[in-house]
């Protein structure tokens, strides 16, 4: 089996309101293995023998119909979650100012150069990730990443501790 953290996209913002215990529902009804959430910010954790394909499809699809709205899923393995902490360039600043915007593939090479409204915050990429440290803090930022359009960010406290959970569950 192998343990996955699943990131939903835009949940639990903006009147796009899901339960904890309802995705934890969905998740068991699709036969994943111990599913737990972190926060109510979408994180899912579990573990299956299917595909990574398949399991984005099922997700996306099951919490599509339960929300009547497309819900975007990225999936990432315990190994990929501990990869996606480790690769945190901004380690000397507080993991609540520091976020990581996870996307389905690599950020192209300009996604940098093509953010606008860049303030004072910092970006670097990562290998399916684009890292930003927001040091007046993400809610007063103005920053725009095209490229993030389709990702999802958590800050850094909850990459590390996810990463944690998933490697428990191996």
């Amino acid at each position: 089996m192998t343990a996955y953290v699943a990131l939903l996209r835009a949940v639990n913002v903006g009147g796009r309101q899901l339960k904890m215990t309802e995705l934890k529902r969905i998740a068991g009804e699709l036969g994943l293995g111990s599913p737990r959430t972190f926060i109510a910010s979408g994180n899912l954790l579990f573990t299956s023998d299917k595909p990574r394909a398949e399991l984005k499809n099922l997700l996306e699809a099951a919490l599509t119909e339960h929300m009547g709205k497309m819900i975007e899923v990225h999936l990432r393995t315990a190994d990929e979650m501990s990869v996606a902490a480790e690769g945190d360039p901004f380690t000397d600043e507080p993991g609540n100012r520091v976020a990581a915007i996870f996307l389905d593939g690599p950020p192209a090479s300009d996604s940098i150069t093509n953010a606008s409204h860049v303030a004072d915050e910092r970006l670097a990429l990562g290998a399916r990730e684009i890292y930003v440290h927001y040091p007046s803090g993400m809610g007063r930022s103005k920053l725009k990443i095209p490229a993030a359009a389709s990702g999802t960010a958590r800050n850094m406290n909850s990459v590390r501790k996810l990463a944690e959970l998933a490697k428990e569950m191996e």
